[in-house]
């Protein structure tokens, strides 16, 4: 099992106990009196049922606080999630913290500095690196990139599922939309494997059909869900850090008891995914200081409900690897252990949710390391308080260098980056003034050279290749594959990197 990190010190706090309990009010008070839509007419006879005002004209339900309170009680605190390979099983909840890879629409080009579309094998080699980063240790349900070419947008989460079941042993999550869910749970018990489903809510206070309709196949396989949803403060939720707190804790909320109302101490976890929009542009201010206040206070909220928590807000503004991209990386990550989450969403992803590239995963693993040593803190002990050590050595000329408690203790107290610029500047020179991308790309082309992921067995390869199959099928069938899109398809399936694993 995958140790992760471990937190050795109380939670960062930014909100009061007087403040908390106003918040907490407030997500009761909008989630009896202004409801949350539910575009599902089944859902809305089961929260009836359960007690819930219910309008059916305006598909909107009204939810009492006692109802509430039971399912968080419900809801379990600590959640395990089997990987393939058992070492790298995870179990989700109180001082632990892993992070997880963040996805972008499209591979970035180094050499252009532009987004482009990626192949199967530029995903496929983006995943293998992802397997073989020791921080790196849950793979998101639409990462690392959302699609590639020659495969049909419809088709593109199933493959990418496919994909990450082929090149990876560690835990992922899955999608929904357009039945999609049905094969990626179909892939996912040929193989014997464990995932987690994805619940979303559409800002403000909405769910629509297909999420709701997912979670009903996910919950009934005995998956976990994850609930989340994306709004942007002062876009579709109040421009406040705490109206945005009370609407959005209130969507998912919602979530969380439809979960556990069709099935009682179901696992569920929920992620944080919330940004101030730029009035002056228009779009999301990833990397902005009030996402990193509403992640530490969402982890706040939900440690005192007691639910796993995924920060999802580990990107950046910036459209390259570069200096911008570190600190708003940096802040962000380093906010979210501090406060509580248990699982940070960041490596990978360059800008926003459009661009991803595996050396910014490379980058983001030594971040990842650096955080974990850093919520760590460190031992206070008779041996690491060195008292007879410092004693002995005294003062110039006496030095720690050649002592055993040196040779003992230097690695396990300090942390060193795998791909950061660490020399001296003579050695900097000599070595042709290499900086951490290029030793990134390095590290990339190694672990690509040497790093093989458990492959699958030959029968469940099979497996998930007939599942595609009748994925495929059943979109050309129902025509939501168009004859120019099957056409590009076809010459991708009989590329020589198809399958590439």
């Amino acid at each position: 099992m995958l140790k992760g990190f471990s937190r050795k010190f109380e939670p960062l706090e930014v909100l009061s106990s007087e403040q908390l309990d106003a918040i907490h009010r407030g997500i009761l008070t909008v989630l009896w009196r202004t409801g949350i839509t539910f575009h599902h007419d089944r859902v809305l006879k089961l929260y009836e049922k359960n007690g819930c005002k219910v309008d059916y004209d305006q598909k909107k339900v009204f939810f009492p606080s006692a109802l509430v309170e039971q399912c968080l009680r419900t809801a379990p605190e600590t959640i395990c999630f089997e990987a393939r390979e058992p070492k790298n099983t995870m179990r989700v909840g109180g001082n632990t913290v892993y992070t997880s890879d963040f996805p972008g629409m499209q591979i970035l080009d180094l050499h252009t500095r532009e987004p482009r579309t990626a192949t199967r094998k530029e995903f496929y080699d983006a995943v293998k690196v992802e397997d073989a980063l020791e921080n790196l240790s849950y793979l998101g349900g639409i990462s690392p990139i959302y699609s590639w070419q020659g495969v049909p947008a419809v088709m593109a989460q199933i493959e990418a599922f496919a994909g990450r079941i082929r090149n990876s042993s560690k835990f992922t999550r899955s999608q929904y939309g357009l039945d999609l869910e049905n094969f990626n749970i179909m892939m996912a018990k040929a193989v014997g494997i464990d995932i987690e489903g994805y619940l979303g809510a559409s800002s403000p206070l909405t769910y629509y059909e297909d999420a709701i309709e997912s979670t009903y196949k996910y919950v009934e396989a005995g998956y976990s869900i994850l609930i989340g949803s994306g709004p942007v403060m002062g876009g579709t939720s109040p421009a406040t850090n705490a109206g945005s707190m009370i609407a959005y804790s209130a969507e998912v909320i919602a979530g969380l008891v439809l979960v556990q109302l069709l099935k009682p101490g179901s696992r569920v976890s929920v992620s944080s995914f919330l940004f101030p929009q730029n009035m002056r542009t228009g779009h999301p201010s990833f990397g902005n200081v009030s996402g990193f206040l509403q992640q530490v206070a969402f982890s706040q909220i939900w440690t005192r409900y007691g639910v796993p928590i995924h920060a999802g807000a580990g990107v950046s503004n910036s459209k390259e690897i570069d200096y911008q991209s570190g600190y708003e990386k940096a802040i962000m990550v380093l906010s979210a252990a501090l406060s509580g989450a248990h699982i940070i969403q960041f490596m990978g992803g360059v800008s926003g949710e459009l661009t991803y590239h595996p050396a910014q995963c490379v980058i983001d693993d030594d971040l990842a390391g650096a955080v974990g040593r850093f919520i760590g803190g460190f031992e206070v002990s008779d041996d690491t308080l060195a008292i007879d050590l410092i004693n002995q050595v005294g003062s110039i000329p006496g030095h720690y260098l050649d002592k055993e408690h040196t040779r003992k203790w230097w690695q396990k107290e300090h942390f060193f980056p795998k791909v950061a610029d660490t020399l001296d500047y003579g050695s900097w020179r000599e070595t042709g003034k290499k900086n951490v991308l290029s030793y990134a790309q390095a590290r990339v082309d190694e672990i690509l050279t040497v790093h093989k992921p458990k492959p699958l067995s030959a029968d469940q390869e099979q497996a998930i290749e007939d599942v595609l199959k009748e994925a495929r099928k059943y979109y050309r069938k129902n025509g939501i594959i168009s004859d120019d899109e099957w056409t590009d398809y076809l010459r991708d399936l009989k590329s020589p990197n198809y399958p590439y694993a």
